[in-house]
């Protein structure tokens, strides 16, 4: 069965309908980061001056050593956070790209399969095995496929997971930190 003109035209249609929603959806990616930053390094910049002035306002070293304990864990919180939102954001972004590609590949593989389907319509006797090669090369992609996006899946769980775990094991560090600094006041 051979493609028409009006088919290849469709098709490219929707290829430039993808390629200008996942450029979108890159947009908003990068949009959202600069916001993130934009309102961190403001923060961060109001905070360094607060701080600044404690640090000048400090009478003594004992003073001046509680004024730094006291301001590691909401910097380590605040990290974390941030940290948190910038992983957000990269996740957010991947999941729509990801959606795309299975979309396409699914509608890829329905033509393929109708491709298959039209042309043993239209084969000779005889062709019965051949036709039988294809649709069961096409089932073996799917599945492979299918493996591969399950393997990705878990390995992004896994990655969530390990972030997870960094994240509060740095917050449970700045915490201990913050509470030996104080005691040794």
């Amino acid at each position: 069965m051979a493609l028409t003109a009006d088919q290849i035209i469709a098709v490219q249609k929707a290829n430039i309908d993808t390629l200008f929603g996942l450029t979108t959806k890159a947009f908003e990616g990068m949009e959202k980061l600069i916001e993130l930053n934009v309102t961190a390094s403001k923060a961060a910049l109001s905070e360094a001056a607060g701080s600044a002035h404690a640090v000048l306002g400090a009478k003594d070293a004992q003073e001046l050593l509680a004024l730094q304990a006291s301001m590691m864990q909401p910097m380590a919180e605040k990290t974390a956070a941030y940290s948190r939102h910038l992983y957000e954001i990269a996740q957010g972004t991947s999941a729509e790209f990801t959606k795309a590609f299975e979309s396409k590949a699914v509608e890829a593989q329905q033509a393929m399969v109708g491709l298959i389907d039209s042309a043993a319509k239209n084969a000779p006797a005889g062709s019965e095995t051949a036709v039988a090669m294809m649709k069961s090369a096409v089932a073996a992609a799917n599945n492979a496929f299918e493996s591969v996006q399950k393997a990705v899946k878990q390995a992004s769980d896994v990655a969530e997971a390990n972030f997870n775990a960094v994240s509060t094991q740095a917050m449970n560090a700045a915490k201990t930190a913050t509470k030996t600094a104080t005691a040794k006041r």
